[in-house]
């Protein structure tokens, strides 16, 4: 397992916290989603990836699919950063 660490703005924090959509889009991949918010109160907002297969996962986040994902939960798909554990 490779930990990822994405952050990202959203446009409304409560509504992309509660949204199924990511666990279910990750989840289906078998990849563990830990969702983290900024205590400050920003709309940054971050998510740790516990991805069992880098390929898949790097593919993945480039496919309409995800993009898709995105867009419906408010994510601002052009501030996101990913970190990946060396």
């Amino acid at each position: 397992m490779t930990l990822v660490i994405g952050t990202h703005e959203v446009e409304d924090v409560a509504k992309w916290v509660s949204s199924p959509v990511r666990q279910s889009v990750f989840g289906s991949k078998g990849i563990k989603v830990t969702t983290l918010t900024d205590p400050q109160g920003s709309n940054v907002t971050g998510l740790l990836f516990d991805v069992p297969d880098m390929d898949e996962f790097q593919s993945m986040m480039q496919s309409d699919e995800m993009k898709k994902a995105a867009e419906e939960d408010g994510v601002k798909f052009d501030t996101l950063q990913v970190l990946v554990e060396t």
